[in-house]
């Protein structure tokens, strides 16, 4: 990466308030730490080798961390993504992120690290909500063996309102069919190979489902994102947190 980013003035505005007050001596700089953690976790660094640009590594990775366990990033996400005007539709998918050996090192009985061994190796799993733009709404991490149907099951309640879901095979569920049509919501699912009485879903409508696949995509770029190096499951969360509210919500 050439260019160092820096948040403007804009964004600075929108984040403020959402920072804790600072206590005693003034923190460093808000706009060049956070500018610093946001490089690493989009250019893949390690904190150490962050530029000088952005002050001292410890620096940003202590905000980072500290920031993290107090819920802010988490908080910021919350608050700024909101379906638009075409949340009536909405989409559900999930996908496998690669733990790299210094974050699945410490791995204690995957759940609460969020990592688990699967046939592609050691893992964890996002699953996620986005609105008809592939815009993300929320998400979760599980282990990477968790599948899809149980996926769906943790984000039912926090789905919004919507005229329709679209989701893959992995999430053609009775339960979930019903589910959906208690909210008022359409599933325009596939049914999956040899079901009984399959439902229909509109083709055309599915097509959009692309959108949240561009999404993860789009997430991935990020190098600490496509490749977790966070061993503390929080700590990835924020990350995942920071990167989806830089690209889609400021």
């Amino acid at each position: 990466m050439s260019e160092h980013f820096w948040l403007t003035d804009e964004q600075m505005e929108r984040l403020r308030p959402f920072f804790p007050k600072s206590r005693g001596k003034p923190r460093v700089d808000d706009r060049r730490v956070l500018s610093g953690i946001i490089y690493i976790k989009k250019a893949g660094l390690r904190w150490k080798d962050a530029p000088a640009v952005y002050g001292r590594p410890k620096t940003l990775y202590n905000r980072f961390v500290r920031w993290s366990r107090m819920g802010v990033f988490a908080r910021i996400f919350v608050e700024l993504a909101q379906p638009g005007p075409d949340g009536d539709v909405i989409m559900i998918d999930s996908t496998h992120i690669k733990a790299h050996r210094t974050a699945a090192s410490l791995s204690n009985g995957g759940r609460a690290r969020a990592i688990a061994r699967t046939k592609g190796g050691l893992n964890s799993k996002l699953h996620m909500l986005c609105d008809a733009l592939g815009r993300p709404l929320t998400f979760f991490l599980s282990p990477g063996q968790m599948s899809d149907a149980k996926g769906a099951l943790v984000l039912m309640d926090a789905l919004p309102p919507a005229r329709t879901l679209l989701g893959d095979k992995g999430y053609d569920a009775d339960w979930f069919r019903d589910g959906l049509a208690d909210k008022g919501t359409i599933a325009c699912i596939p049914a999956r190979h040899g079901r009984k009485n399959p439902a229909r879903h509109d083709r055309k409508l599915y097509k959009q489902r692309h959108r949240i696949e561009n999404l993860f995509a789009r997430l991935e770029d990020w190098r600490r994102i496509a490749t977790r190096y966070d061993r503390c499951g929080e700590l990835f969360l924020s990350a995942i947190c920071i990167t989806a509210t830089v690209m889609f919500w400021l």
